[in-house]
């Protein structure tokens, strides 16, 4: 663009190339209704598990053959795209789309004659839905609108995980990059590792930050009202004692199945977005704020229509109520070989995760140590592995 075009005139041509597209992310919790006439009519029971195909076969083959999207709106249309309500009802129609495909889900496994197989696999496709439902619920949480700020709650009851509405806000993006941060994965630290570090350091962490602010508020933690963790867990349980109460116990383990996939799925993209990146130190000892290059980004395009443009997760930590249409590419951001949806699969085998992102990671940082977060009790194997200055 000429730089000595107008504002005016650069606002008047330019359209959002990916408005319409923002709705193919509902086909996520629309899946357990597709994966229905699918076995009805091709007669596979693997169909039930739909919502996990769409992730892990349809978005990558998708995100290899298009191309990479690094645009970005411009500056003089951001207020406009920011306030334009559209965005905001793709976000609100995933919610009731959620709950009607686990309500849905629930009366398959009751009306259905599946196998255990069968029924693991309907728990998968459903635990992607409440996955990417918690990303849905980070989107809306970050706002300052009550309407969202409890839709975020509502999206999270399915996944029995309302603590991340707390201790995202408060805790993670005041200590991201950091060893402090327990949702932050180290180099040398599998995802196995990881992944009940993350849940139970995050569970504490939103625990001691909800109970520090209800303590200046002058009101006591077990306060359901006032409690953000203990109302929105409150939610849970009215929902999965609703859906018991309709379809019957023989729900509840796949219930909680459901809920356990979608915990997975969420600490896979928190494991893959910082992993092994590290803010400096001041001289007074704080970090330095948060840059482009704590956070590994992505521009493949399925994943970010799927996820709200979260793999742009470098602008999301700069400008944390920023809406995802917004969001904008960052090339200093250190770059993942593949969207989403490819490394949380690859985070599962962890060999297959070492040898294609710590390279990435060493290069990222020149083979200096000294600024790689690191597992401490790694560090000396990974020292003589690699090699490099310490």
């Amino acid at each position: 663009m000429d730089s000595a075009t107008p504002r005016s005139a650069t606002h008047d041509r330019w359209t959002d190339p990916k408005k319409r597209l923002w709705l193919y992310g509902l086909v996520v919790p629309l899946s357990p209704f597709i994966a229905y006439f699918l076995v009805e009519y091709l007669h596979l029971g693997v169909f039930w598990a739909t919502g996990a195909l769409v992730i892990a076969v349809v978005c990558p083959l998708v995100d290899a053959f298009a191309r990479l999207d690094t645009s970005n709106p411009p500056e003089s249309v951001m207020r406009t795209l920011e306030n334009d309500r559209y965005y905001r009802y793709c976000t609100y129609l995933y919610l009731p789309l959620q709950y009607a495909g686990l309500t849905f889900g629930c009366w398959m496994w009751v009306s259905q004659p599946m196998g255990g197989a069968e029924r693991f696999a309907m728990a998968a496709t459903l635990g992607i839905v409440g996955g990417v439902g918690i990303n849905a619920a980070h989107e809306l949480g970050h706002k300052r609108t009550t309407i969202e700020r409890r839709l975020a709650k509502i999206a999270l009851a399915q996944s029995f995980y309302g603590h991340f509405y707390v201790e995202h806000n408060r805790g993670h993006h005041a200590r991201v990059a950091t060893p402090e941060d327990p949702a932050t994965a180290r180099m040398g630290e599998s995802y196995w590792r990881f992944l009940p570090r993350s849940v139970f350091g995050s569970l504490r962490s939103a625990i001691r930050y909800e109970k520090g602010r209800l303590e200046r508020r002058g009101t006591s933690f077990w306060n359901l009202r006032h409690n953000d963790i203990l109302n929105a867990w409150a939610l849970s349980v009215v929902l999965y004692a609703v859906l018991i109460a309709v379809f019957g116990w023989s729900i509840a383990p796949w219930l909680v199945v459901q809920a356990v996939m979608a915990i997975m799925f969420l600490e896979g993209a928190n494991y893959l977005e910082h992993y092994g990146l590290l803010r400096e130190k001041r001289p007074d000892g704080s970090y330095e704020r948060v840059q482009p290059q704590h956070s590994w980004n992505s521009n493949h395009v399925c994943s970010n229509l799927f996820l709200y443009n979260l793999q742009r997760h470098s602008d999301h930590h700069a400008n944390p109520l920023r809406r995802y249409q917004t969001l904008r590419s960052m090339p200093q951001a250190p770059q993942l070989p593949a969207g989403y949806a490819v490394l949380i699969i690859l985070a599962l085998f962890p060999p297959l995760w070492r040898r294609i992102m710590d390279p990435r990671l060493l290069e990222h940082y020149s083979h200096d140590f000294s600024r790689i977060n690191i597992k401490p009790e790694k560090r000396n194997a990974i020292q003589a592995r690699y090699g490099g200055r310490s």
